[in-house]
């Protein structure tokens, strides 16, 4: 997928990922629980990772609260993760994140990005403003921030543009959102890292492709903790020879952005791919990463040319013009 075409807000993904009934209508959105001090200025975008216990406590606080003309859900995801659906007419989805991504700064005001969304941004300053009200006293997670602002889109599917049946195995809920968004089951997984690949070898007689994601990474380089992320890499190496037994056509082992730990954040830097089958062309690249698949047969490529690249090695794309 073009993903400056398919754009869409995580409040989708995160509604899916976590099974919740988005109905056609519903404007949904990713929340953080965060951390303001006296003066109101973020100082910790994540409270601390808070328990997903105590996300689950704050989120039936917040259920509470009532805006006139919308019904609001607020659903807890993961830490200090959770969701915002507004259920009622008239809702648009053009209204501006809260969350200013750096430290230091108040949350933002929930702006209207046209005049039609000006009704829908007054209702999102409202829960905003009543959400810090009712969680005073609640520190580390006495605010919130709102992203993502977003309605169900209607997208071809995953196995109607590839032709095949596709699983995701994925313990992070956003990421499971994005699957289901797109037509793929999604697998249920454990919490512990090698139940992403016993739950592999489960699916794996009932589907022709398998998505499998890592979150660990992405939250050490988060957080600029450089050393738990190489840790977190080499964990998940210890289950490639199990990945090679299943026998699969093709292997692509890639990310979808890099999060240097250097910087705490996404970034905008190419990200590295491998590409494993037996009909592949070995280049002279030995190492997987950054600097050395600069220098790999693979190039410099869009995102969006991986899969023709893994179904023409893996011998299902017809011949062109034959």
């Amino acid at each position: 997928y073009d993903a400056v075409r398919y754009q869409i807000g995580r409040g989708v993904l995160e509604a899916l990922g976590i099974g919740f009934d988005l109905q056609a209508d519903d404007l949904a959105a990713r929340g953080n629980f965060c951390t303001v001090d006296a003066n109101g200025r973020v100082v910790d975008r994540r409270a601390g990772r808070i328990p997903t216990e105590k996300c689950e406590e704050l989120c039936r606080e917040l259920q509470k609260l009532q805006i006139p003309g919308v019904r609001i859900f607020v659903e807890p995801v993961r830490e200090h993760r959770f969701l915002l659906v507004l259920r009622g007419e008239g809702l648009v989805e053009g209204v501006a994140e809260t969350d200013p991504g750096h430290l230091g700064s108040p949350p933002l005001k929930p702006v209207a990005e046209s005049p039609e969304a000006t009704g829908t941004a007054e209702m999102i300053g409202r829960f905003v403003d009543d959400a810090q009200e009712r969680l005073a006293g609640h520190e580390p997670a006495n605010m919130v921030l709102l992203r993502g602002f977003a309605k169900l889109p209607e997208w071809p599917t995953f196995p109607e543009t590839f032709g095949l049946r596709s699983v995701a195995v994925a313990q992070y809920p956003m990421y499971r959102g994005v699957a289901k968004l797109v037509g793929m089951d999604a697998a249920e997984v454990g919490a512990a890292r090698e139940d992403l690949f016993t739950t592999l070898e489960r699916v794996w007689p009932d589907y022709d492709f398998a998505f499998v994601h890592v979150k660990d990474t992405d939250k050490a380089g988060e957080d600029g903790d450089f050393d738990r992320k190489v840790s977190a890499i080499e964990g998940i190496d210890t289950f490639v020879p199990a990945l090679v037994g299943l026998k699969p056509d093709v292997i692509l082992v890639t990310g979808d952005h890099s999060t240097p730990a250097a910087l705490r954040s996404h970034s905008w830097h190419p990200v590295p791919f491998l590409l494993w089958a037996s009909t592949c062309r070995r280049d002279e690249v030995e190492r997987f990463g950054e600097r050395w698949c600069l220098k790999g047969g693979g190039g410099l490529c869009r995102s969006e040319d991986l899969m023709p690249m893994a179904l023409a090695h893996a011998e299902r794309l017809a011949k062109f013009g034959a």
